[in-house]
């Protein structure tokens, strides 16, 4: 195998999606990842990373273009620019045909399922669908995303996903800082968090958009639905503007419950299922959420006032929390961060003999992990959607339906 550096050019045509770019083969036969490829396409790419296995790159040029390739809105979209957006060249229908490309490839790999994958878009305009935008800052005091694969900072004076508010923030300076997360989330007035690191540890102060202090009692207040929850600046909330309203009724027609009955909503966040789900199952029916943050679970309970059959639990997902919890023929929602859930859960679901499982994941890997080990004990997987709510990028959000064995 011949010697090769970083940095240097490879012409290479571009076969499939996968994560991390479009796949093709250099000419030594190693497989090669290329950000801004399509399928289909010769481009010329510039290598940034190598293994005896695989190179990664960026496309620099592209010689013979896919018909789905468009002008990237955003001008940090390029290749050593912003890392956070995957596929600002990929037209709308492209970038769906290649998530279900990826979903489709971990079920059947993970899970062994071949199913037909179909990405539902989310309703609204892309621009400005972003409510929470996670910032780095540079040492001038601007605020700069990654670049991908990096902690290269890559300075912004605007972004073109996210909420139209936050130009605000991103032309204002922030020395003195080393993080600053901004959140338009619901008709609150938006704000930001920015992270101060010192001898004495790590503080978090809240500030408006122009840098200003704000009181620590801040919150965003959003509608979904027909309840308005409270969601504090240290509570997870989907960072799509449509993701709660969309999520919450797959989540109610899966779920499927009635006055009376027993739900069990695992990773609960600040009740964004939960409370909805408290008030269909009724005064006669019990919903017990589970929740390790405790900022998240001061927020459901603030959510869950005058909703008495909601009982909210700041535990952890664990086999005994699942144990306490969930009876058999209960109704179980569980919406497990990134990496899935830990060792032993699936088991101690499976033992509990819950009547019905769903299931929203934001990772199709995790997702097809989990799924093959309740598919192993029994369950039958009913129905799965796939929403596009992560557009410019390779993720989606999945919501399965999975039935317990007869």
């Amino acid at each position: 195998m011949s010697e090769r550096s970083l940095d240097e050019m490879m012409t290479v045509r571009i076969d499939r999606p996968a994560t991390g770019g479009g796949v093709g083969r250099a000419d030594d036969g190693r497989v090669i990842f290329v950000r801004h490829s399509l399928p289909g396409e010769l481009v010329r790419v510039n290598v940034t990373e190598m293994t005896s296995s695989f190179f990664r790159g960026d496309a620099v040029e592209v010689l013979d273009p896919s018909p789905d390739r468009v002008a990237a809105p955003c001008q940090y979209a390029h290749a050593g620019g912003c890392g956070g957006c995957d596929l600002q060249h990929a037209s709308s229908a492209a970038q769906r045909s290649w998530k279900a490309a990826l979903v489709g490839e971990h079920l059947r790999r993970i899970a062994g399922l071949e199913m037909d994958i179909e990405v539902t878009p989310a309703p609204g305009e892309v621009k400005g669908s972003r409510t929470r935008l996670r910032c780095a800052v540079d040492e001038d005091g601007r605020l700069s995303l990654r670049a991908a694969r990096s902690h290269s900072l890559v300075t912004i004076d605007e972004c073109w996903i996210a909420n139209d508010a936050f130009e605000r923030a991103l032309r204002c300076t922030w020395r003195g800082v080393e993080e600053v997360e901004l959140r338009a989330i619901g008709h609150a007035e938006p704000f930001a968090v920015a992270r101060r690191e010192s001898e004495r540890g790590t503080n978090f102060e809240l500030r408006s958009l122009s840098g200003a202090p704000l009181e620590p009692s801040t919150h965003s207040r959003v509608a979904v639905g027909d309840h308005v929850f409270s969601v504090g600046p240290f509570s997870f909330w989907q960072s799509h503007r449509d993701a709660p309203s969309v999520l919450l009724d797959s989540v109610l027609e899966f779920a499927n419950v009635t006055p009376g009955d027993d739900v069990v909503d695992l990773f609960s966040g600040v009740g964004l299922f939960a409370v909805p789900l408290a008030k269909l199952v009724g005064p006669g029916g019990r919903v017990t959420a589970v929740e390790s943050s405790p900022f998240a679970v001061r927020d459901a309970r603030t959510n869950a006032t005058d909703l008495k059959q909601l009982k909210v639990r700041e535990w952890s997902v664990t086999p005994r929390s699942v144990n306490d919890t969930v009876r058999e023929g209960s109704v179980v929602v569980l919406d497990p961060p990134r990496q899935g859930l830990a060792k032993g859960v699936v088991q101690s679901l499976v033992r509990r003999r819950p009547e019905r499982l769903v299931y929203v994941s934001c990772d199709a890997a995790t997702f097809a992990r989990d799924l093959k080990n309740f598919l192993g004990s029994g369950f039958s997987l009913q129905q799965l959607r796939i929403f596009d709510l992560f557009p410019m990028t390779e993720h989606v959000e999945l919501v399965a339906l999975l039935d317990r064995p007869a």
